[in-house]
């Protein structure tokens, strides 16, 4: 099997703020989402969440912050998945709960050193 990576991106702006209950229930479907990749025996690493803030390096001299204001979707986070293709990989990311924040999952194969 392949790896692949599930790159989640939103706009932080447009995120609606979230109660303590929600922001909790948020979680919960975001852990039995990846629960069910487990189960499936596809899951290689869960991956992190990423702050919003960051440093973006142009080459060894130019450093600003980042994720760059203009753009509009950032990086909110990752998860690596084992599958027998990219369909199959993206056939995972269905039912990803970044959808129903107007977000959306990149797939991407992981090319190995």
């Amino acid at each position: 099997m392949k790896e692949f990576l599930l790159i989640f991106r939103a706009d932080y702006k447009a995120m609606p703020q979230a109660s303590p209950e929600e922001m909790q229930a948020t979680t919960q479907r975001w852990m039995n989402w990846v629960a069910g990749i487990a189960a499936q025996g596809k899951l290689a690493d869960r991956g992190n969440r990423l702050v919003n803030t960051g440093k973006v390096l142009k080459d060894d001299t130019i450093v600003s912050d980042g994720p760059y204001a203009e753009i509009k979707e950032s990086i909110l986070g990752y998860s690596v998945v084992k599958a027998a293709s990219l369909e199959e990989a993206a056939k995972l990311a269905h039912g990803c709960p970044i959808f129903a924040v107007g977000g959306n999952v990149e797939v991407r194969e992981i090319n190995p050193l």
